[in-house]
């Protein structure tokens, strides 16, 4: 009989009681159990940052983490950040400016940003690039991606 732990935290706001298997990766939880799949898997080796999500507003990268690593904390993903037919100003941004081209990164960039603006409401371009730092998007040149962050500030300290 397979070994399973339950592993209870707070998932996009709401409480989750998970029975699983040790081994199991946040990453693969949210994806294959929750059906969350903005959380994208990039690499599996922890170097792409596609898999991005806020642990207790870590912005913190899913795709080696166990599971039971989350226990008692606080997690985010990409679809925790709108409301139903309303985007969180960051995703807006992005948008607006034309930060995305294949899409494939941007769920984990808006993640990475959305846990540097909230420790840093009025980023300067190095602490934006520093919060970046973690994700490759291999189609941009990152400059409207910084524009973008900088439009979500204001979007944020300005509604």
């Amino acid at each position: 009989m397979k070994k399973t732990v339950v592993v209870r935290f707070i998932l996009n706001g709401e409480e989750v009681e998970a029975r699983v298997d040790p081994e199991i990766t946040l990453l693969r939880y949210l994806r294959d159990v929750q059906r969350l799949t903005g959380t994208k898997n990039g690499c599996s080796t922890n170097h792409c940052g596609a898999c991005m999500v806020l642990v207790d507003g870590i912005p913190t990268k899913s795709c080696l983490l166990r599971l039971n690593r989350v226990a008692g904390k606080k997690v985010e993903t990409i679809e925790g950040l709108s409301k139903p037919e309303e985007l969180h100003p960051i995703q807006a941004a992005f948008l607006a400016i034309g930060a995305v081209q294949c899409g494939f990164c941007t769920p984990g960039m808006i993640i990475s940003v959305k846990g540097m603006l909230d420790r840093h409401p009025e980023p300067i371009a190095e602490q934006i690039r520093e919060a970046l730092k973690d994700n490759i998007c291999r189609c941009t040149g990152y400059v409207k991606i910084i524009d973008a962050v900088k439009l979500a500030a204001r979007w944020i300290r300005h509604p």
